[in-house]
């Protein structure tokens, strides 16, 4: 009898600490990526203060790209093999010590390896947080099916990079030593993660035997490669108008707006990561499809009216295109994601998306260096509405393939 009593007590203490571990991963993921975007309402400080160009802001930036796109291929996809804490603990870790070094110094050099080390962070650290969580949802859970994983991971993901700004620009504006306090800040929110982190379950069965080490590969599904290259391109669209808002976007606010408060600039950022994630909850449920079209048509428009907003120096205007180009974004990239998992087979869908996230971080690099250059020889609103131009001609190039049937 005793031992018929004691297997649910042992269910139930399995399921609490594994739904305990849910939790933790998210917050510990929202923490991480909202700190990867903390430098956003700062880049107007570096530039009064330490003398940064708008080029040196584009480096600084694209070397978070980099780093991203480096650790994606060598080391995001180990935790499949090694187990997800292993991968999580490091990733925070390198997170925390981008944030040290953030405090040490304000030198171009200095920020631009805390950036890659950043980004090598977040390489690890996305696909990994997002299958654990999924993993400790069917763990808790097991009767349920994995939409409440799917939402939360959307949330933390989007969410953090929401916060990470809002926070950022309201501490750089009613605290002292703005660019040392953020840093401090998320420095111990960091830490204190990582040791929440590494008491979670392992959901991953380490096997004893070690297996040979390959950088991650990328297959393209040879049926279908026109949309698969047009759901890339969509993805390359969707991360450039995101970088445009976490780079120079706030320049654009304080210079050409003439609206230099920090926590504006931060606002700004928030607003449109909040606006991505929105999209991405409230179309959920609606076809692919209608998840690309919507993304594409928001975005365009979104462009559009930004670039407005700069060119007749009108601030809501400005804020208006911001949030619907921030949704466009993430319902395209969202539907980008789900083009590439329903065309790509299940034994080499990894490798497929691995393409996709290579032309999203292209995105977020190429075109933000490209905008930063020609502000050095362009006016700025001249060169945003090359920035706007060449997006649109990339969404539109994109917009058959994808709209197809």
């Amino acid at each position: 009898m005793t031992t018929l009593l004691a297997r649910p007590a042992v269910t139930e203490t399995h399921a609490t600490h594994h739904e305990r571990g849910f939790w933790t991963i998210a917050v510990a993921f929202a923490v991480s990526l909202a700190f990867t975007v903390v430098p956003t309402p700062l880049w107007a400080i570096y530039q009064r203060h330490d003398g940064y160009s708008t080029i040196a802001v584009t480096i600084a930036f694209a070397a978070y790209a980099v780093g991203v796109i480096v650790s994606l291929f060598l080391a995001g996809h180990l935790s499949d093999r090694l187990g997800r804490r292993r991968v999580l603990l490091p990733a925070i870790l390198l997170e925390a010590a981008a944030a040290a070094l953030f405090l040490t110094s304000t030198s171009l050099g200095v920020v631009i390896v805390a950036r890659v080390l950043s980004g090598l962070g977040v390489g690890m650290l996305t696909a990994t947080a997002t299958a654990h969580l999924s993993e400790l949802h069917a763990a808790a859970r097991p009767a349920a099916g994995r939409a409440r994983a799917d939402l939360v991971a959307t949330v933390a993901n989007l969410g953090g990079f929401a916060f990470g700004p809002l926070a950022a620009g309201l501490l750089a504006q009613y605290v002292t030593a703005p660019l040392r306090t953020s840093y401090a800040v998320f420095l111990v929110l960091l830490l204190a993660a990582a040791v929440a982190v590494a008491r979670v379950p392992e959901t991953v069965s380490v096997p004893t035997l070690r297996q040979r080490y390959r950088p991650q590969r990328v297959t393209v599904p040879a049926a279908a490669r026109p949309r698969y290259f047009a759901a890339g391109g969509g993805a390359f669209a969707a991360l450039s108008v995101l970088g445009l808002f976490t780079s120079l976007a706030p320049a654009f606010v304080a210079g050409t707006l003439h609206h230099p408060s920090r926590a504006l600039a931060g606002l700004v950022a928030s607003m449109v990561f909040a606006s991505g994630a929105a999209a991405q909850v409230l179309l959920r449920r609606q076809p692919v499809r209608r998840q690309v079209a919507g993304g594409l048509a928001l975005m365009t428009a979104g462009l559009l009216t930004v670039t407005a907003g700069v060119w007749a120096v009108s601030l809501p205007v400005f804020l208006l295109g911001g949030a619907v180009a921030g949704a466009g974004a993430g319902a395209l990239l969202k539907g980008a994601v789900s083009t590439v998992v329903d065309l790509a087979p299940a034994s080499t869908r990894g490798e497929a998306l691995a393409g996709v996230f290579l032309g999203g971080y292209l995105g977020l690099a190429v075109p933000v260096l490209g905008l930063g250059v020609a502000t050095q020889f362009l006016p700025a609103r001249m060169a945003l509405l090359g920035f706007a131009t060449v997006i649109v001609v990339v969404i539109a190039a994109v917009s058959r393939r994808l709209l197809r049937h």
